[in-house]
């Protein structure tokens, strides 16, 4: 198999696309995956301001000075790990927060699940319902973020628009404490979160729930749920600009693509282009009734990638160092064949965090637990590296069990 990166515009009939390269909700299309045959299925991919794609050369005509997927990975790590700095230092230990983080984020998606129903039987937003939650949580990340993001993982398929809400709040929050903004901006985006996809719940289930691709109609339908939440939100009483501009802007992209306004640019405000990244990285995380989430590395890796259009490259850079390229709670591969889940990041280098090693892939087989802290350049941490992340459903290890 050789699969390229081409641009969009270099497409033609008779090229096989192996990778759309945009998120499951940002292409009309039943499948990644297809031979191109035509010219209207061409103009869909440009009308859906999809810029590059990867096509299979095996399978499809050959572009010959294009990069193979494999070189744009390696290019795409160099600019991830660079781009990885120093970050705020935790206030508390993973350990220490995860038991408060547990109950604070149940209790988040009991909120937020009562919230959503009220609206669906249309009924107001009252901001002051959730205000003494988004504190809560707000105090959580200004203690220790990676233990209430490690905890975003853990959804129920049948509630995502719900748990989805408090993953977008929970990131959105830890993102401006990365960026060294105000406690209140970090409430207000918080807040933003929590209520930005309030017309969801005006859009019929059978489109927001169908296990299989949308049509052209239903995507249209699906769409709206933007300026349905920002016309909730326009009539809630105490709601700020902020949370405003996340509701509305959140599918805004910095080339123009996006909706609903298709603004471009400063034409998204900063809290707008923020939620972007955080919108698509949650969702491309997150396992749903039509397709498998992928691994927080890989997905912080896609982010790069689009940044080169759809997102600010400065913001997505800043949001790598909120997350870190291996966060709280992922599992991954030592060069000692050995799995571990990550504990803690180290501030000094986020290429090294604390690990607790479980498992050996060579005997498949548990290992006693172990830490690991691999920012130590002698001993026992120096002796070992990551090689990258692996999938928690491959081996059958829940990493949240070893926190």
């Amino acid at each position: 198999m050789a699969i390229k990166k081409i641009p969009a515009a270099r497409l033609k009939p008779g090229m096989f696309i192996h990778d759309l390269d945009c998120g499951w909700m940002d292409h009309p299309f039943l499948t990644t995956r297809f031979k191109l045959d035509s010219e209207r299925d061409l103009r869909k991919i440009h009308a859906a301001g999809i810029r590059e794609v990867y096509v299979d050369t095996e399978l499809g005509l050959d572009v010959a000075d294009a990069p193979t997927a494999g070189e744009v990975s390696q290019e795409l790590e160099r600019e991830m790990e660079l781009a990885v700095e120093k970050r705020p230092e935790p206030r508390a230990s993973t350990h220490e927060e995860l038991a408060r983080a547990r109950n604070i984020h149940s209790e988040a998606n009991r909120i937020m699940r009562s919230m959503m129903n009220d609206v669906r039987l249309g009924r107001q937003v009252h901001v002051e319902q959730i205000e003494p939650m988004v504190d809560k949580m707000a105090g959580s990340i200004l203690r220790n973020s990676g233990a209430l993001i490690s905890l975003n993982r853990i959804k129920n398929k049948d509630e995502y628009t719900f748990q989805h809400s408090v993953s977008v709040a929970t990131l959105l929050m830890a993102f401006c404490r990365g960026l060294g903004l105000d406690e209140e901006t970090l409430r207000q985006a918080g807040i933003g979160g929590m209520v930005h996809d309030v017309g969801k719940m005006q859009t019929p289930d059978g489109i927001l729930n169908k296990p299989g691709k949308l049509t052209d109609d239903e995507f249209a339908v699906m769409r709206h749920h933007v300026v349905a939440s920002r016309e909730i939100l326009e009539i809630t009483p105490n709601i700020s600009q902020t949370a405003l501009q996340v509701a509305a802007q959140h599918h805004e992209r910095y080339d123009g693509s996006g909706y609903p306004g298709r603004l471009k640019g400063d034409e998204i405000s900063r809290i707008g282009q923020m939620a972007a990244i955080i919108d698509v990285y949650d969702a491309i995380t997150s396992d749903r009734v039509y397709h498998k989430g992928m691994p927080p590395t890989e997905a912080l890796r896609k982010l790069f990638e689009w940044s080169k259009f759809h997102f600010n490259p400065e913001l997505v850079h800043a949001f790598a160092r909120v997350v870190g390229i291996y966060p709280v709670g992922a599992l991954v591969r030592l060069e000692s064949e050995r799995l571990a889940v990550v504990v803690e990041q180290r501030e000094s280098n986020m290429l090294q965090p604390l690990l607790r090693v479980v498992f050996d892939a060579r005997r498949n087989h548990y290992l006693k637990p172990e830490d690991v802290d691999l920012s130590r350049s002698m001993g026992k941490g120096g002796a070992d590296r990551i090689l990258g992340h692996e999938s928690p459903d491959k081996w059958q290890i829940d990493p949240m069990k070893f926190l």
